[in-house]
């Protein structure tokens, strides 16, 4: 049997949740196997920058630093390859920061 295989990141983890809940009531729906929502570690990009643009920092010997963090989430659900099903799920309405990949797979 078929199985789609459906990869989803985004740094916003509230909208993957949600999208994830419509994919899983949709595979409900039609009655197709559901595997997942799995979800996979999270990348932590991190970067330092100096406060000030001369270097110096405080004054005081110490450099003072700002420190940027973006988090980026994953998940992966497994759906039977249902005509009907996958027609829906590409319906769906997916925001602009959340990326989506689906793969067919035996």
């Amino acid at each position: 049997m078929q199985v789609a295989r459906i990869k989803l990141s985004s740094t916003d983890l509230a909208q993957l949740d949600v999208i994830c809940k419509e994919i899983k009531m949709i595979a409900e729906k039609t009655g197709v196997s559901i595997a997942g929502p799995i979800p996979l570690p999270t990348k932590k990009l991190r970067v330092s920058v100096l406060k000030t643009p001369c270097g110096d920092g405080t004054g005081h010997g110490n450099a003072t630093f700002d420190k940027w963090e973006m988090r980026v989430h994953k998940r992966i659900v497994d759906v039977g390859a249902n005509e009907r099903a996958l027609r829906q799920i590409m319906r769906v309405n997916i925001p602009e920061n959340v990326q989506i990949e689906i793969e067919l797979r035996e």
